[in-house]
């Protein structure tokens, strides 16, 4: 049965109900006020008989222009139970010319109609209190108050979670914030059940029904209120196809004490991992009251680590960035959270070697975390000069200057692009990890290496690029139909860097670890979720354009080399990377002359180095690097 047939009929069974609960409480006033008179007559069949239908059409006309046959009897409340009231005031003004042109064929009409107002009303409440009773248990909710403020929403989730949210729904004190009309189970299971008084209307493909029918009930399409496992990648794809169809806004409750609080859709709703529950114990015990510095502490995941850091009293935090905004911005922020902790904000260059010397000299830091790098693919393909000094100089100076200082714990923030790299900026951060690790093996000093891919929303990433986009009308642009990238939430990301950190500290030696990024996801479907996520339609109301790969770009990213051996560890999300390549003895001096080439601008000598150096780099094809050199 369509929407439009099932929402027509149950309006027409109500009106159906409510019409012959009148006819029969006419009937039965009539009878009443026969039995009552004092002189018994003969039985008021004709008076019974005539003002039967005309009472029933009364009604019927009243409660339509009322609009009592929409009312959803088991989401009734007073507003509804006022509604009733007025619809039996209109239907008697209604019956009245009726009435008086009948006065000599009728039973005492106006004794009649008075008793036939109060058995009616107690039949239309009595029907309704029953039907709650079956479906709620609490049939005198129909006469409670029902805030208009909570936004009607369709509840989507499995039936664990509906059922918590639910649960502290009937138990808050305060205004109710959602007013649940129905249930869709993710699992399609229990349609025509009912989890604490509200019914289950379906699973997912019954979604597109529901909103037809409940636009129909209550006269506007309802929010969909996400919870549970509808808030995985694939349940948030499918909710967001269905509802940009509809116009229906999409929210999100949160789990556990904010399950009753509306809030947009994450970036981490668009992943298809389920969120961790970490234990903080062991990277507290290397941050509580210790010395911590972090390079490019202003910037996406820098900022984060910084954050998280603060969180677990260090002794001292200091932070090193060379923009002037992100730097303040990131001060602000520290000072304002975590007013105890003492903070250093340092403007400087990772590539400035005295500069860099005397902050790690102040700060006396024992753990160094490294984040300071030029990320943006395109631009260093250009600025390939750039990315060497910064990515691997700055990433030398960093940790040349924590074995100075006599630092501890060394962790270097690196990249899935530095595997197979097919371009400037993957070959310097490969570049960069081949040199910390050599320099661990020479010196002892505890190193920590995280390769990772794409943060969601960060400076320079797709997030905020096709919000941008779809803000203007479009069109959203992608590079290619099928490029694939993994992606992380930045605060995931940065907790795992620090568990990763954790589980080197106990080793004198460098250690490689990935992160578990889950599945790649496919770019012109994030392109087209998200504008789904803005209520429209991809390739309708915002176009999605192809413009090809650019420059120094992959199709696809890997996490590993086929001949990295991966081992899990103790931290779920975090896996340690065993790497045996092999380096040539002029590898140092080599590595020098790359800097000393890149500082000079010597650019063909500059990348001749770097292909010398990364091996895998030097394998991409001569008409790569005349690009590049161009």
């Amino acid at each position: 049965m369509s929407p439009l047939m099932a929402a027509r009929r149950a309006m027409v069974l109500t009106t159906i109900f409510d019409a012959l609960m009148a006819a029969l409480a006419i009937a039965f006033a009539a009878l009443t006020i026969w039995i009552t008179q004092e002189q018994i007559g003969p039985a008021p069949l004709r008076s019974v008989g005539l003002s039967m239908p005309l009472f029933m059409a009364a009604a019927i006309c009243g409660f339509l222009l009322r609009g009592v046959q929409k009312q959803v009897w088991r989401h009734m409340g007073a507003p509804d139970v006022m509604a009733i009231l007025q619809g039996v005031g209109l239907s008697a003004l209604i019956y009245l010319p009726a009435m008086i042109i009948l006065t000599d064929q009728l039973v005492r009409p106006w004794a009649t109609l008075m008793v036939t107002l109060v058995y009616w009303t107690v039949a239309l409440f009595g029907g309704r209190m029953v039907a709650r009773m079956r479906s709620t248990r609490t049939p005198l909710q129909i006469f409670s108050a029902v805030d208009r403020a909570a936004q009607p929403a369709i509840l989507i989730g499995d039936e664990k979670s509906c059922v918590e949210v639910l649960r502290r729904q009937s138990n808050q004190s305060g205004p109710a914030t959602v007013r649940v009309l129905g249930i869709i189970e993710t699992s399609g299971q229990g349609m025509g059940r009912a989890l604490r008084g509200v019914t289950i209307m379906g699973g997912l493909d019954d979604l597109a029904n529901t909103l037809d029918l409940m636009k129909l009930r209550y006269g506007q399409t309802p929010w969909l209120a996400m919870t549970g496992d509808a808030r995985s990648r694939k349940g948030v794809e499918t909710i967001l196809e269905v509802a940009a169809q509809h116009g229906a806004e999409v929210m999100a409750l949160g789990p556990d004490e904010t399950s009753l609080v509306l809030e947009p859709i994450r970036p981490a709703d668009l992943l298809a991992r389920p969120e961790r529950q970490l234990d903080l114990k062991p990277v507290s015990q290397i941050v509580y009251d210790a010395s911590v510095l972090v390079t490019g502490g202003g910037g996406t995941i820098g900022s984060e680590l910084t954050r998280q850091v603060a969180d677990m009293d260090p002794s001292k935090l200091t932070v090193i960035d060379s923009s002037e905004f992100n730097l303040y911005s990131i001060e602000m922020e520290l000072r304002q959270k975590f007013p105890d902790v003492a903070l250093l904000a340092k403007l400087g260059d990772v590539r400035d070697e005295r500069r860099i010397s005397h902050v790690f000299q102040a700060a006396q830091p024992s753990v160094v975390i490294h984040a300071a790098a030029l990320k943006h693919v395109p631009l260093m393909e250009q600025n390939f000069c750039e990315a060497i000094l910064t990515n691997v100089g700055g990433a030398m100076i960093a940790v040349r200057a924590a074995l100075a200082v006599g630092a501890k714990h060394f962790v270097f923030i690196s990249t899935d692009k530095a595997v197979d790299p097919d371009n400037v900026m993957g070959a310097t951060k490969r570049l960069a990890e081949i040199a910390i690790s050599r320099i661990a093996q020479e010196t002892g000093l505890s190193v920590s290496m995280v390769r990772f891919g794409n943060v969601l929303g960060s400076s320079g990433s797709v997030v905020p690029l096709f919000e941008r986009q779809i803000a203007a009308g479009g069109p959203v642009t992608v590079t290619h139909d099928d490029v694939t990238r993994y992606f992380m939430t930045v605060e995931e990301a940065s907790a795992l860097v620090l568990q990763a950190s954790a589980l080197q500290a106990k080793s004198d030696h460098s250690g490689l670890f990935v992160l578990d990024m889950g599945e790649p996801i496919l770019i012109r479907q994030l392109a087209e979720t998200m504008i789904r996520l803005k209520g429209k339609v991809p390739g309708r109301d915002i176009k999605i354009e192809t413009t090809g790969l650019r420059p120094g770009e992959k199709m696809h990213e890997a996490l590993t080399y086929a001949h990295e051996e991966v081992s899990e560890t103790s931290v779920s999300g975090v896996m340690r990377v065993a790497s045996h390549s092999v380096r040539s003895s002029l590898f140092d001096k080599q590595l020098a002359a790359l800097i000393e080439a890149a500082s000079q601008r010597q650019r063909d000598e500059a990348l001749r180095l770097l292909s010398v150096l990364v091996p895998e780099y030097g394998e991409q094809d001569d008409a790569s690097k005349r690009r590049i050199l161009a």
